[in-house]
């Protein structure tokens, strides 16, 4: 139960002893000769069972390689003369499941001696452990004022606050230990890592890059400069760093998961696969590895699996946030219930956000409640830059109204690129906050005074779930990231379209927990950002059978997908199938779950990530693009229109079921949508035998989506607006009302 520094400052007290051999066994411990000490000490206790000074520091030395034998030393001790120095060795033999009896020992030493930071700090580390924070502080504090420069004191302080989530602090604190002892290079370590969780990347890499110059070979600090150097792109220099960790310690199961990391990052799905479950194969419970093989397994479109990886990260740690966001965002490919997507958002509320939410309940906005006022919208997301996500929030950003509403982008990522200097054109404001926390966030939206504040990742990769669960602005809405629901009831509102959320279907809206608001045409506006790419002639011409393809992430492809084209290919034997996959066992497992469903591989081939036109030129092989199911393509979609290729859909309940049947409806091509599989299976085979049709769609689908709603940037930012202040409105009469 010893801290980190326990030792150090141990030595620096060690009582006096009269007898040469004693002082000689000291002296070859703080030198770091710990088999003379050793051998020493048992010349000592031989000659003399009752040396309870020799039994002590032999107990000390025991401490690191045989913990019950140095319990049995410091118990002698102890029954020969009690010290505060022998019962805070005997604390130190404690184990977890002792915690009890190391603290009442600990208590006692500082009764005995009220001036012992050797036992105040132990004692500090002790409730730290047991998660009482504030007592812990309580004795660092007390061990500091007798001991104010000792660095062992100050680094296990700062530990202890960084572990109870007091990040300013705990920077505060290491950062003196640093000053004390430059050369302390866990004290580095540790105070990078406090930097990470305050997402000051840049003074983290600093900070770990230093640590590596004062211990080359450290692997605690080469794991932590892996996944940073693996962050910012230095993907060589990570996994030069991550396989030197391995190297030295092949058990370190961080490395393990930070090498899986980088991997992935490559997109080699295979190499990540086997890094992830090396971790867990080496710590069953590591919840990050298990999060991040279910990550991997969703990629190698095993959706099942990855959910079923979520669930093991929340078994082995209930407070995982990503593993938790990833599960409810997961299960939204896997089924086609909307209800019980919102019951786990539900519960993500209620397990990560209802500190935060009974704290903000009662926050006071003090926005003036003026109806038809100048509006502050504030958009926050991590993907303001190439990204799908660009190819909607251009067309909305471009045609704002600057004269009614005024638009801040908190941009929470720290890649950027040309599309960001874009994007930044169209803000009145422009922060850039992915080094802020969330509190620091959170005020300094207060401070902007947002009015109206949206969310464009949800449960998405870099989301900020607990940002918008501290309610910084008066009215939050959800939007984009995908049409489902948060589950907090922070987001007073969802957008949404009345194709999605049909307004005359009974109890459609209760699969959300926010109130629904519908655009009037469609979700999305889309620009495609692709100039030059142009469509080709229907390939079925030239190759005498239809190409079907799917350019959906591999996690969609679940197995209500594959039994649904199943029925295609079994009608259409001569038809032929591309699919995105990455490259390995991937592509394996998907021709073999499609041989399952009559599909011969030898109609399928692959094509891997590629560079967004390369992307869009995939399609110019396609004739139908085959859409998945219970989540239909929504951006792949909507890519596929723009370069002539129609997809027929398959629609069910929840929202994200439902975006081909919007897409289709707004490109007046309604009949493409069907209700049920059998429908389905009909609507595409009836479509691929009819190739004046699909060659005329071919030739007219980009225009027809330049004329629709779809791409109507002007019209939709009209719209967003007018839903901004229909919710502003709705706050204004809620804060009339409170005041009256």
């Amino acid at each position: 139960m010893s801290s980190p520094e326990s030792h150090e400052i141990r030595a620096l007290h060690a009582t006096p002893h009269a007898t040469v051999t004693l002082a000689a066994a000291e002296s070859a411990w703080q030198r770091g000769d710990s088999a003379t000490a050793r051998a020493l000490c048992t010349q000592l206790i031989d000659a003399n069972p009752h040396d309870a000074e020799a039994l002590n520091l032999a107990a000390m030395l025991e401490l690191a390689h045989d913990r019950p034998a140095a319990r049995t030393l410091i118990e002698r001790a102890l029954a020969l003369r009690e010290t505060p120095n022998f019962l805070v060795t005997f604390a130190m033999t404690c184990d977890a499941t002792q915690r009890d009896a190391a603290i009442r020992a600990l208590q006692r030493a500082i009764d005995m001696q009220p001036d012992s930071p050797i036992a105040l700090n132990n004692l500090g580390h002790l409730y730290g452990e047991a998660g009482d924070s504030v007592a812990a502080s309580r004795c660092f504090e007390q061990a500091l004022a007798l001991a104010p420069t000792h660095a062992g004191i100050h680094f296990n302080y700062g530990t202890m606050l960084s572990k109870a989530g007091e990040l300013a602090r705990a920077q505060a604190v290491l950062q003196r230990t640093v000053e004390i002892a430059p050369a302390h290079v866990s004290a580095w370590n540790n105070l990078g890592q406090v930097l990470l969780k305050m997402h000051r990347q840049t003074e983290a890499l600093a900070v770990f890059e230093h640590a590596r110059t004062l211990a080359p070979d450290s692997v605690e600090v080469l794991t932590n400069l892996g996944s940073m150097l693996q962050g910012v792109g230095r993907t060589d220099e990570a996994q030069a760093a991550l396989e030197r960790a391995l190297t030295l310690e092949p058990g370190r199961v961080s490395a393990w998961n930070n090498l899986g990391n980088l991997h992935a990052s490559r997109g080699d799905v295979d190499a990540a696969h086997a890094a992830f479950s090396r971790a867990i194969a080496l710590k069953p419970d590591f919840a990050d590895a298990h999060l991040n093989l279910g990550n991997t397994l969703g990629k190698m479109g095993s959706i099942d699996a990855a959910i079923e990886s979520y669930r093991r990260a929340l078994a082995s740690d209930p407070a995982h946030l990503g593993a938790h966001s990833n599960l409810l965002f997961s299960l939204m490919f896997a089924i086609d219930d909307g209800h019980a997507v919102r019951a786990e958002a539900e519960r993500f509320a209620a397990r990560h956000e209802a500190t935060l939410l009974a704290a903000s309940a009662l926050t006071h906005h003090t926005n003036p409640p003026e109806p038809a006022r100048r509006l502050r919208i504030g958009y926050v997301s991590p993907d303001f830059r190439h990204h799908c996500q660009s190819l909607f929030m251009m067309p909305l950003l471009r045609h704002h109204d600057h004269a009614a509403f005024e638009i801040v982008c908190y941009a929470l990522g720290n890649r950027r690129d040309d599309m960001t200097a874009r994007l930044m054109r169209h803000a009145d404001v422009w922060r850039d906050v992915g080094e802020l926390d969330d509190a620091r966030l959170a005020q300094q939206i207060r401070d902007d005074g947002i009015d109206v504040l949206v969310d464009l990742t949800m449960h998405m990769d870099g989301a900020r779930r607990l940002l918008f669960a501290m309610r910084p602005a008066p009215v939050q809405v959800a939007w984009l990231a995908y049409p489902g629901t948060t589950g907090s009831p922070s987001i007073g509102w969802r957008l949404t379209d009345p194709w999605i959320d049909p307004p005359d279907t009974p109890h459609i809206d209760e699969q959300y927990t926010e109130r629904s608001l519908r655009l009037p045409d469609a979700f999305w506006c889309y620009d495609a950002q692709a100039p030059g790419v142009e469509t080709s002639v229907l390939p079925a011409l030239s190759n005498g059978y239809i190409t079907f393809g799917c350019l959906n992430n591999p996690c969609k492809l679940t197995d209500a997908t594959l039994a649904l084209w199943s029925g295609v290919f079994a009608a259409l034997p001569d038809a032929r199938l591309v699919l995105l996959a990455p490259e390995g066992s991937t592509r394996q497992r998907l021709v073999g779950r499609l041989q399952a469903h009559g599909v011969d591989p030898v109609r399928v081939r692959f094509v891997g990530m590629q560079a967004r036109e390369q992307y869009l030129r995939t399609y110019q092989h396609i004739d139908i693009a085959l859409d998945t199911f219970p989540a239909n393509g929504h951006t792949t979609s909507l890519d596929a229109f723009w370069m002539g290729v129609p997809v027929p859909t398959r629609y069910g309940h929840p929202a994200v079921s439902r975006a081909g049947l919007c897409l289709l409806a707004n490109l007046g091509l309604p009949e493409l949508a069907a209700e049920t599989d059998a429908d389905y299976v009909a609507v595409v085979t009836a479509l691929a035998r009819d190739l004046p049709r699909l060659a005329t769609l071919r030739a007219q689908l980009r225009t027809r989506m330049e004329a629709s709603p779809l791409m109507n940037g002007a019209r939709f930012a009209r719209h967003m607006e007018a839903a901004y202040r229909h919710m502003w409105q709705a706050w204004c009469g809620e804060a009339r009302g409170r005041v009256s």
